[in-house]
């Protein structure tokens, strides 16, 4: 199943629970701007080429449209269409005042140079300058971006617009960013796979936990843990996955990748296995930190966790949420579990339209006190209708979506 597809099933399951008129569903389905553009480029050896970039924005009832930009080889709109969808349902759950959107380029990072990356990025801002901004849509960085790309977009935009460090965040602290962006989204899926051993009567000293992907998202997420006392077992990359069942020295792997730009293969700690085999590993709490699509019909059966924290977006196909919340594991879902980006992203975002700047214990402080309260939200909606978390997540979401939209008088 496709990622579009998948999100609107679950938008639907909550749509059916809330009794949302058809009329309303529909409009709420619908994306409100699908932009394509082509991305002609030369390369370092003077050639031409040209690429092809995408920007969705979904929803814009509670605010400017907001999500990020991704630069993969697999991009394509129906991807991109998805994670649109989800960002409007995520934004909404935590509260913040935005829609959602999200963007991408189909490229390999991994064979341009940094020169012409820049070339990419300010060419495909070219093509959409006139429908992004900071009271309409603002990216943010994604797989394959960085603080230099949202760099050279800012700088772009400011050729058309004048100086606006609003419309983009992830910025680099030095640029208009924020202390913390960086390890939000890890520090948010962290504090709440903490609630999430809280609410089951868990000990954090006694939980074993296997992290699926070990970039931005899931090294912070594995630092968090670790110093709170979990036992990380399990990590990986996309060239493979180490296993030790007594836990891995997560500082020495944090040290490892980042001075020696090595893969977690080579770590000399653990015993080598697959992505595949960790998702499938005896441990209380599994974290799909990387890509999506990996939890589904096909290994739902061998999936042994008690707990899943989706860092990820997306990794959780219909089929196997179902089956899995029908043997009773706890799914912390995407729209709340990684909501730590976009919530930072609100606080840079904030802080650029004031001109003030926020220190780091402020932006950690804020960043618990608002996925704290949504993490309870989701809870006493689920206790209270007896459903999944996703569920409620799902249902808090589009309600405040649903009240927007009728005072707008669009329903």
């Amino acid at each position: 199943m496709r990622l579009f597809e998948a999100t609107q099933h679950f938008f639907n399951e909550a749509a059916d629970q809330l009794a949302v008129h058809d009329s309303l569903r529909d409009l709420l389905s619908t994306p409100l701007r699908e932009v394509q553009v082509q991305i002609p480029y030369e390369t370092d050896a003077g050639n031409t080429a040209c690429l092809v970039g995408y920007r969705v924005q979904h929803n814009r009832a509670r605010g400017p449209m907001k999500g990020g930009l991704r630069y993969h080889p697999g991009v394509d709109l129906d991807e991109v269409r998805g994670l649109a969808s989800l960002m409007t349902w995520k934004a909404a759950v935590v509260d913040l005042p935005y829609g959602g959107a999200k963007g991408g380029v189909v490229v390999d990072v991994a064979k341009v140079s940094e020169r012409e990356l820049e070339r990419i990025t300010r060419r495909f801002i070219d093509g959409i300058h006139d429908v992004i901004g900071p009271d309409v849509d603002i990216p943010a960085p994604d797989i394959g971006t960085d603080q230099r790309v949202m760099a050279w977009i800012m700088s772009q935009f400011n050729k058309y617009h004048g100086f606006n460090p609003g419309v983009v965040t992830g910025k680099a602290v030095e640029h208009y960013g924020i202390p913390g962006r960086a390890e939000a989204t890890g520090r948010g899926a962290g504090i709440l796979a903490l609630k999430l051993m809280q609410r089951l009567n868990r000990d954090p000293r006694d939980t074993s936990v296997a992290v699926q992907g070990f970039g931005n998202v899931g090294s912070h997420v594995a630092r968090f843990l670790s110093e709170a006392g979990c036992r990380i077992v399990a990590i990986s990359d996309q060239y493979g996955a180490r296993y030790a069942p007594a836990g891995l020295d997560i500082g020495q792997a944090l040290r490892h990748v980042a001075q020696q730009k090595a893969s977690i293969n080579d770590l000399s700690e653990g015993s080598p296995i697959s992505n595949e085999e960790l998702l499938e590993l005896e441990v209380d709490m599994l974290i799909p930190a990387a890509i999506g699509g990996v939890i589904t019909e096909q290994n739902m059966s061998r999936i042994k966790a008690s707990m899943i924290v989706e860092a990820a977006n997306g990794p959780t196909s219909p089929a196997a949420d179902r089956y899995l919340n029908a043997r009773g594991v706890a799914i912390l879902p995407d729209i709340l579990a990684n909501a730590g980006g976009v919530t930072a992203s609100y606080f840079e975002w904030a802080q650029n339209r004031q001109h003030y700047r926020w220190n780091l214990h402020r932006v950690r402080s804020e960043l618990e006190r608002t996925l704290t309260t949504a993490y309870d939200e989701v809870c006493a909606e689920a206790d209270s209708r007896n459903v999944s978390l996703r569920l409620a997540a799902y249902m808090i979401g589009i309600q405040r979506v649903v009240f927007a939209t009728s005072l707008d008088g669009m329903s």
